[in-house]
């Protein structure tokens, strides 16, 4: 278990991914969880970049605001069941602003797969899980990427967000169970 990687090289963390056996079919499943704000999407693309694999973001699967109760159905029965099974996954990629699923997202059977967000790291996906990584940053440095990208007005959407997303890690062990702890506040080097 690699635990504590302050200053992550992103290279070294892809060959950490293509030792690592499939566990969902033929399919190596990198989660990249942690709090909102914390820099999963970015280790993400950066990773996803690296392996030449899709990345699918969180932020695609929740039902809005309340959404870290309701994504199973999509993050598993709409992808790794299917991969797990040799099938190429889907679904519906939640538009915010309409409030409802959008185009179709395709996640084909490939070598990696990489997917990001809070609440990807719950106990159901990681039987999935070739590696499963954990982003952190402090509370305030968080807030601040967020409404940073989303507007003041939005400032209480995370900060309800940030609550419930505690609870919800904490209660599936996301970040104990992780291989990988990733200081999100550190650039990531190749």
């Amino acid at each position: 278990m690699l635990r504590g990687m302050g200053r992550l090289s992103v290279m070294d963390l892809a060959a950490r991914v293509r030792k690592a056996p499939a566990r969902c079919g033929t399919t190596r499943v990198v989660l990249i969880d942690g709090p909102a704000g914390s820099g999963k999407s970015t280790l993400g693309a950066r990773l996803g970049q690296e392996l030449g694999a899709q990345v699918v973001h969180g932020d695609d699967i929740y039902e809005g605001w309340e959404g870290l109760s309701t994504m199973w159905p999509i993050l598993g029965h709409g992808i790794l069941e299917p991969l797990s099974r040799h099938e190429h996954g889907a679904f519906g990629r939640w538009d915010w602003h309409a409030g409802r699923r959008a185009e179709t997202i395709c996640v084909p059977v490939a070598d990696t797969l990489v997917i990001e967000g809070v609440g990807v790291g719950q106990r159901s996906a990681r039987e999935f899980a070739s590696v499963v990584a954990y982003v952190e940053a402090p509370p305030e440095v968080r807030l601040r990427r967020g409404v940073e990208r989303d507007g003041e007005s939005m400032r209480t959407q995370w900060e309800r967000w940030h609550s419930r997303e505690q609870v919800f890690l904490a209660d599936e062990g996301v970040r104990g169970a992780a291989d990988v702890i990733v200081d999100g506040t550190l650039p990531y080097f190749d």
